[in-house]
This record gives structure tokens, sequence and C-alpha cells, in this order.
């Protein structure tokens, strides 16, 4: 042994070609915190000084190369100062270039997934193997960066301009194909083969058949365009970043911005271009929130994999109800491997079920995501009836009928004397108490909700609710199905709107305020989209369905009076009076025609002005500020309340689950997250500014507690 370390090792093998092999000890991933860096040092000195080694092969001894950066690590590095952040990056480098100056042949072997400085190890090398399971990015842009150790000076020597801001800006992580169709790679093969590939191929650079020093020369000098074309080879990659990254994500913009300073540089002199660029997109805000947000995904997950190891088995599920929920709940388990029944009691409904999920399918298939016998098999999975005589070895079973209470009642109850016992029944309800509804069952303890939200095969949300007699099994149980089904659980306790609705309707209450005081609902709409939200409330609303949107806010004006239960005629109210329910029926706020390629788009339509003129104040201008402090506030306040109530049990996944369900701007991190980046004490002031608008803009006791102790959600 030549070299052994905590996660890195060198060994000799034959005719003088050595391994260096990654394997973080004590980790289940190799990735780069600072002892694997330091490690990597060391290994690179006891190269240099080893005259008997006369070329290396890099390799992983776990079933992934590197997964990338410790992000842990990140959220004590980013409070240091700029210069601080770029000195660590440069630091690191040094290591990476003292490896790619050894001068001997170097072939990484990507047995896995390298992302982020994982591939930026690989592109240190001179040539790359890759095998056919091998999955190879820079995703650093999703965390609101950019590569910090030597990706935007490699990449676009290697690749070319066009490619590296592809692979760089927009962040994805690409199939071993795609990676040696661009050049990333320099070879793909069976994974059984890969390390006999990579010393071969040392092996024919050792012999002169191959130069690598050529190769590796490449990246450390400028880039080979003419000063013309480099510059318009830039200016074209900027303008399609800045129009798909958009003002709220910096970072692709800065990577771009910082690869076309440093093309005219040799490696070191552009190395200090990328850690400047690199300390300065840290210290965004957007960052912050992103980096949480990988934290706090991180957090559920562990939390969701503790909860889940208390399943039953679950092997065969069953939906009731066939309509556009349950068509959808049923094509997403079939998709991912349970089996399902749908049962209906009219074989109408099981054709529509089993339409939606063959239109979801096709579309698959369309796409290339799947092939027909893919679809056929997926199909067969879902198994249509009218009666319970399938039900007897059935684990789960998903209600999913009509949101309405006695209905329910009378389906759960009638289903449950049907199937053994020990099998677990859920709710797809998203406003009607658990525990309410479980009264109508023998076993309450077997029964929980579980809210799928539409459409279900793109929401990657599931709300698990725990009613009052709930078991801990049950509740694993639906977890462990939530993740079969590819999903993202939350398990929540039971209140009106569990965690979600209950947050979202203060917000539709914000804006009903807003446009009582005389807003304009397009004002409002697009101050709320350029702050960040896929769409603004109006639009939000129209897409929920706007007949759905008064239900469930009469069930939440009834649960908590004091702060939800307004003295005015909100203008949803108005919609569905006027039987304009949003995109379900054509028209609510807006209209929706078909355009020339046949999508629906919304057009304006002036009746809804004339419709609310009654219910009013007269039109007055308001800054954007005000709309989304007005906005906001109902939002983050009720967040709080339900952290402070236990409706769910951590900040990371009540953030999460506001991600998740329903599109919060994840470069804000999530609702909490949002009141730390303001400042805990900052946001009691504000909502003092508007309590006298009502109880949902009146500051939680704990969050005064906290703004007391000088205290924030995430350390």
């Amino acid at each position: 042994m030549i070299y052994q370390g905590n996660a890195v090792s060198v060994q000799l093998l034959d005719d003088g070609i050595a391994e260096l092999k990654f394997d973080l000890q004590g980790e289940s991933v190799n990735k780069f915190n600072q002892e694997t860096v330091e490690d990597l040092g060391k290994a690179v000195e006891a190269i240099q000084g080893n005259s008997d080694i006369k070329g290396l092969i890099v390799t992983s001894g776990k079933g992934v190369f590197i997964v990338g950066a410790d992000i842990t690590e990140f959220t004590d590095m980013f409070k240091l100062p700029e210069e601080e952040i770029a000195g660590w990056c440069l630091k690191s480098n040094k290591v990476f270039n003292a490896f790619e100056d050894l001068d001997i042949p170097k072939v990484a072997a990507v047995n896995g997934i390298a992302l982020g400085g994982g591939l930026e190890m690989c592109l240190a090398a001179d040539f790359r193997v890759l095998s056919e399971k091998a999955q190879v990015g820079l995703p650093e842009v999703k965390l609101g960066l950019f590569p910090g150790f030597g990706g935007t000076v490699r990449m676009p020597r290697l690749i070319g301009v066009d490619n590296a801001v592809e692979w760089i800006a927009a962040g994805g992580q690409h199939k071993a194909a795609k990676a040696l169709k661009v050049g990333v790679a320099d070879a793909v093969v069976a994974h059984d083969k890969l390390q006999d590939a990579a010393i071969a191929l040392v092996k024919q650079c050792l012999e002169g058949k191959i130069d690598f020093r050529a190769k590796r020369q490449e990246k450390l000098e400028p880039l080979k365009l003419p000063p013309m074309e480099n510059m318009m080879a830039f200016q074209t990659c900027m303008a399609m970043v800045m129009g798909q990254a958009g003002k709220n994500y910096p970072a692709p913009v800065a990577a771009v911005k910082a690869m076309q300073t440093a093309a005219g540089m040799n490696r070191d002199q552009a190395l200090e271009v990328e850690a400047k660029g690199f300390a300065k997109v840290a210290k965004t805000p957007q960052a912050t929130a992103l980096v949480g947000l990988f934290l706090a995904d991180q957090a559920v997950k562990k939390v969701n994999g503790k909860t889940a190891k208390g399943s039953k088995e679950i092997d065969q599920a069953a939906v009731l109800g066939a309509g556009i929920m349950g068509g959808g709940i049923a094509f997403q388990s079939a998709l991912k491997g349970t089996p399902i029944i749908m049962k209906d009691i009219a074989d109408k409904a099981l054709d529509l079920g089993m339409s939606e999920a063959s239109k979801l399918l096709s579309k698959r298939v369309s796409k290339g995501k799947l092939d027909a016998a893919g679809m056929g098999k997926v199909l067969s999975a879902i198994r249509p009836t009218l009666n319970y005589g399938d039900f007897d070895n059935v684990n789960v079973i998903v209600e999913a009928v009509v949101e309405n209470q006695k209905i329910k009642q009378s389906v759960l109850a009638e289903t449950e004397g049907k199937v053994k016992e020990g099998t677990v029944l859920a709710s797809n309800t998203s406003t009607i108490s658990i525990t309410k509804l479980a009264e109508a069952l023998e076993r309450p303890q077997d029964f929980a909700g579980m809210h799928f939200f539409n459409p279900v095969h793109m929401m990657p949300l599931v709300e698990v609710i725990r009613g009052e007699k709930t078991s801990d099994e049950t509740v694993s149980t639906l977890v462990a199905y939530a993740q079969k089904m590819g999903k993202n659980p939350i398990v929540v306790n039971d209140c009106p709107g569990f965690l979600v609705n209950r947050v979202l309707f203060p917000y539709f209450g914000g804006f009903g305020m807003l446009m009582r005081d005389g807003a304009d609902f397009q004002a409002v709409d697009k101050v709320m989209q350029k702050f960040g939200w896929p769409m603004g409330p109006a639009y939000l609303m129209d897409v929920v369905g706007i007949d759905t949107g008064v239900h469930a806010a009469q069930v939440m004006a009834e649960g908590f009076p004091e702060r939800m239960q307004y003295d005015f005629k909100d203008v949803s109210t108005v919609m569905f009076e006027n039987n304009r329910y949003g995109q379900k029926n054509g028209v609510g706020f807006y209209k929706y025609e078909l355009d020339r390629k046949g999508k629906t788009q919304k057009v304006v339509d002036e009746t809804t002005y004339e419709l609310i003129k009654p219910h009013v104040a007269d039109t007055k201008e308001f800054d954007a500020e005000e709309i989304i402090a007005r906005m906001m506030i109902p939002m983050c306040t009720e967040t709080v309340r339900c952290l402070e109530d236990n409706i769910v049990g951590s900040a990371a996944e009540a953030d999460m689950a506001m991600i998740y369900g329903i599109g919060f701007p994840p470069f804000r991190g999530g609702p909490l997250r949002y009141i730390d980046s303001i400042g805990v004490q900052a946001f009691v002031e504000l909502c003092d500014k508007y309590a006298h608008l009502g109880g949902i803009y009146e500051a939680p006791q704990m969050l005064k507690d906290m703004a007391a102790k000088g205290e924030s959600f995430f350390a």
C-alpha cells in the first residue's frame, strides 16, 4: 500500500499502474468533505514521491463514484466573508491541480454517479471511462451556486462553450451515452469491464499510442477560439441562459460570465476567476435558501425512512372511486410497481379511470419514456372492478370518492366490512377531518388520511394525516406506500385543512382583502409571479377550481373562525355565484380559450371587473412591497401556527410541504426560511404593521417568543 487514508488509498497494481481509490469510511457514499480533499492531497504527494508509478486509474470502493461536495459543510462556510470562501476554493483546487499535473497518464474509472465535485475530479484526470450505468453532471446551480473545483475552467476547454454552458447552467444529470457524445467521457464500457478498460487505456498511453500530455495541455491553456467567435459564442449562450434562468436565479448567469471572463486565461488564472465568482454567488440569499432546501429535503427523507421501517408489507393496493383522482392514483401505483384494484359502482366511471391511466401512459410513450410493452404491463397492473371480490389480499386501500363526509363514511364502513383485519384504509380527502371520518369505522387504528395533490402524476407531495386513533403502524404503512409510488410524504396531525390547505387559505384570504380594498387582480398576479410563484392567486384559484376553493374556505372558516371568517363578501364567492369555476368550465377570474395549437390559454375577461365592482372599493394602485407583505404574512404566520400546534413535526417538514405541494418559490426556501431571511424580529414588526387587517396578520406567540430570544427556525 502506497498510501492509506480514511477516504483515499493508493496501491500499486501490475506494470507500474497504481489505483487511487475513493472509499470514505463510515459513509454509504463518497463525497468531498474537507477530510477527503486533505486525504487526496496526501495521496497525490505519495504518488509524486514514488518513481515506481508509471500510470494511474481512479476508482471508487462504493456503488457510486463521488456524489459531490459535502453540502452539510456549506452552511457555516457560507457565513464567512467572500475572500475566505474564495480562498477555500483555491486551496481545494491546489489539490486538484497537483493531481492534474502528475506527469503520468491518469484515467478516471466512473462506476456510478459522479456529480459536482465528483465530476470535477474526473475532469482533472486525463481521460474518463464510464460504466454504462454511470450518470454524471454539474448540478450546483440547483443549489444557487456554480462549480467551484474547476468545472467552469476545464469543462469548456474539453467540450466547447455551447456544451459546457448547457451542462453547467442547466445543472442536469446525464447518462453515460450523452457524456460520450459530447466528449465528457472518452469511452463507455460494460459495468464489469470498467477497471480493465481503464487499465488498457493507461497502457496505450504508456506505449505511446495516445498522447496524454497533449490531452492535459488543452485544459491548461486558454480556450482555442478566435476573439470574435469567442465573444459571439458567449453572447448567444448568455441570452439563452438569462431567458431561462430569470432574475430570481443568478447562479447560471454568473457561471457563464465566469467562463467568458476566464476564456482567454490559463488554468490557474481562470481558477481565480471561478473562485471569486463562486464566493459571490455563495453569499446570495438564493444560495442560502436552496442549500437550506436541499438539507431540509434530506432531513425529511431521513424522517420518512425511519417512519417507513414500521410498515406492513405492501404488494397489492386498491383505490375506491375511478374518477380523475382515482385514475391518477391507480396509474401512479401501477407505474411504480404496486398492482392496484380500481373499484367503482358504475362501468362508466371505471372506463373514465382506465382512460385517464391510458392517456398518461400514452404521453410517456410519445416522449420515449416508455415503450408499448411497458405501457401494456402497467395497464395490466390496474384491475377495474364493480365488486369487492378481489379485495382479500389487498394491503392498502385509498378512498377517492366525492368530497362529502356522509358518502365517504358510508363507503369506508362498507369497505372495512369486506376486507381482512389489519388492512390499512386511507381517505384522499382534502378538507374533511380524519378523526370524524373514523367515527364510522370499527377499526379506526387502521385508518388515516392520504391526501394526494392534483394532478397526481405530477405533484410530489402526499400528506399522510394521523387521526386521533390512527396507529403508528398505519402511518408507517402509508408513508412506505407513498414512497413506493415515488412521492414525498409529510406526516401531519388532523386539523381543518391539515397542513397545506390550512396554510394556503390565509394566503387566499390576503388576496380577498386586497381585492376588497381596491387592488386589481391582474396586478396582484403579476407581482406574485415576479416574487417567484408559478402563478398568481387569481390564476391559481382558477386552476384549483373556484367551487372547490369556496367549499374549502367554508371548512377553514368553521375551523378557525377567529382568523378565517371574514366580514366581507370575497370575490371568489362572487365568481362562484356566477357559475365561474375557473379552468374546469372555461371561465373564472380569467377566460380560457384554445390557441392555434389546441393548448388552453388564459385571456382577460372584462366581465370579471363588472361582477366584482359592487363588492370592492374603487380601484387603487398598491406598490409591490405592500402586495407581497399582504399576501405572504398570512401564509407565513399560519405555517408558524401549524408548528406551534404540533400539526407538523419540524420546520424542515413544514417548508418542504409548501415546496412540494403548492409550488412555494424554491429560491426563497419555504415560508419559515422566508421569515428567517427577513429576520424573525423584523417579521414580527411587519405583522404588527398590518395587524389591523385581521387575525391572519397577527404574529403568533411562538414567533414573538423567538424574536425576544433572538432565535430563528434554521440555525
